[in-house]
């Protein structure tokens, strides 16, 4: 019986063996095909498939993704992936610079420890690789800086060691996207490896299967047959493709072989067989696997201009997520009648469209116009938080449904009212033009960020014991909402409302009060004029500023 290989390793990222010489091999152990599945790059393809020209062997374009879940490394193989294609050469582009910015911090972390290195001289001394925490612990062994690999590993470069700087990772569901718009078929790479619950693995997979997982590596190396049984158990639940390979990286795992693993091994041609046959049914009915997508966008410095408008192509692109089915949320700290305004005076009516604002306290449907959740602080924590600024000589204000509540008519004032046009009653005690409770207050000092940093401190054993949260949305506004509220809470609200796996979900942002949403949301995707904190929670940041259509540009590649 003729047998193949669907998980493989070489020099490109963290195998031994290059490209060509990994054809070789192949033939020499009598396999049919295998596929170079090299870790987040398709660099070593061309050479592969170039090896294997007019010899009995095929080698199967493919890709091993390094994503996370739960706080859990999990890895997603890519086959027969259009790995020429544009969009896919635009993402990995993406990998690169994550990877690039994470390598760089490592070293200037080893050379404090007094094991100098640069990056480039790094990538000098393993030329034409992903450079893997492997290669790390390589050079420290050739350099004499350590005694062993695992030395390495357990002093300087291990999960809790101080060299290792964790590299922010798309999710799995959003690698499982990546490669079904590749082309590709997505699998679960080795599971049980995971050493997850039954339950916790079980709803790993039932997410994947959601947004378009084909198949789980069900036959690997190091399984038994009690483990690869339950593999296809899980498989079969889901109605998923069965897959398997060895995870051959040459000398870098002893005793590890090509297709026969630890010399039990054994992957059929048939499973093979039956994976193309799914695939074939992937490109002949594409809308099977296409989901329905939501994007949450902040407004200012997001989607919206420094004129706050929105360009020509923003709008088209904008108009082409709406047309392929998905969902736009506007989402913002803005009133919810100001973010009523932006949606008016912009001229966005799309099907399947709704806004968020005060920071996540309300949502409101535009179909109907009515509102679907509030969260509110009570009148007597708004009474506390005014009276409060007022003795720190700072202006405060906060919202019925269709007014804002203020003290005085003030600098600050007016400099809020140049975007938001929200009218404003002038009241000493809010209390007395309330009927209910508002979804935020918003402090604002324009000259003195110290003076307002000050108040903020002063009021956190009372935000802590009242369930608030106060968060900056640009140096001079400090927001005031209930912990219960805030954007990441509405993004989970509104997917459960409908019914949207949150894995499906985008939220772009540029400020710290966007990180919760950034967070919540299946992909984050940080603007390169927002803050520093917000690039950290995001797994993209975009090409380009608000000025420059960077959300538009990013986006593209999602629809």
């Amino acid at each position: 019986m003729n047998i193949v290989d669907l998980h493989v390793h070489s020099t490109k990222s963290d195998g031994s063996y290059t490209p060509s010489e990994l054809v070789d091999y192949a033939i020499e152990k009598g396999l049919t095909a295998f596929a170079l599945t090299d870790h987040d790059t398709t660099d070593g393809i061309d050479e592969a498939r170039k090896a294997a020209d007019g010899k009995p062997i095929e080698v199967i374009p493919g890709i091993e993704f390094s994503s996370e879940y739960e706080g859990r490394d999990i890895h997603i193989v890519g086959l027969y992936i259009d790995y020429q294609s544009g969009f896919f050469k635009r993402r990995l582009i993406n990998f690169v610079n994550g990877r690039i910015i994470r390598n760089r911090e490592m070293c200037r972390r080893l050379t404090e420890h007094d094991m100098p290195v640069t990056y480039e001289e790094l990538t000098a001394e393993f030329p034409d690789s992903v450079i893997t925490r492997a290669h790390y612990a390589k050079y420290l062994l050739n350099h004499g800086y350590t005694k062993s690999l695992k030395e390495a590993f357990e002093r300087y470069i291990g999960d809790n060691c101080p060299c290792f700087v964790p590299r922010k990772k798309i999710t799995p569901m959003r690698a499982v996207e990546i490669i079904l718009k590749a082309g590709g078929i997505p699998i679960l790479a080795h599971p049980v490896l995971y050493h997850m619950s039954d339950a916790r693995l079980d709803k790993l997979v039932r997410d994947l299967k959601d947004v378009g997982l084909v198949g789980i590596e069900a036959v690997y190396s190091t399984y038994s047959s009690g483990e690869e049984r339950d593999m296809r158990r899980l498989a079969a639940k889901y109605d998923l493709c069965i897959s398997g390979g060895s995870d051959f990286h040459g000398s870098a795992k002893p005793g590890l072989d090509l297709a026969t693993g630890y010399g039990k091994l054994f992957i059929p041609e048939e499973i093979l067989t039956h994976l193309k046959e799914k695939h074939q049914d992937m490109k002949e009915h594409p809308q099977k696997y296409k989901k329905t997508k939501i994007l949450f966008t902040d407004l200012d410095g997001t989607l919206l201009d420094s004129r706050k408008q929105i360009s020509p192509y923003t709008r088209e692109v904008l108009d082409a997520w709406s047309a392929a089915g998905h969902k736009l949320v506007l989402c913002s700290g803005r009133d919810i009648n100001s973010v009523k305004d932006v949606k008016d005076y912009l001229n966005l009516n799309y099907p399947g469209m709704y806004l968020i604002g005060y920071n996540g306290g309300q949502i409101v449907d535009c179909s109907t116009g009515e509102t679907i959740y509030r969260t509110a602080l009570a009148p007597k924590q708004i009474a506390h938080v005014m009276a409060e600024a007022k003795k720190q000589g700072l202006h405060c204000h906060t919202y019925t449904d269709t007014h804002i509540i203020t003290p005085f008519d003030d600098e600050e004032l007016h400099y809020y009212q140049r975007v938001i046009k929200t009218p404003v009653i002038f009241s000493e005690d809010a209390k007395e033009v309330m009927d209910k409770g508002a979804c935020k207050c918003i402090v604002i000092e324009l000259h003195d960020k110290e003076k307002i940093e000050a108040f903020r401190k002063s009021l956190i054993p009372f935000a802590d014991e009242e369930g608030i949260t106060m968060i900056y949305s640009n140096p001079y506004y400090l927001e005031i909402f209930p912990s219960a509220s805030g954007k990441g809470a509405a993004v989970k609200k509104l997917c459960e409302i409908l019914s949207i796996n949150p894995a499906l979900s985008v939220a772009a942002g540029d400020a710290q009060n966007d990180i919760s949403m950034i967070e919540a949301a299946g992909m984050g995707i940080a603007m390169v004029n927002g803050s520093e904190d917000i690039k950290m929670a995001a797994t993209t940041i975009t090409a380009y500023d608000n000025d420059h259509d960077g959300l538009a540009h990013a986006l593209y590649d999602l629809i």
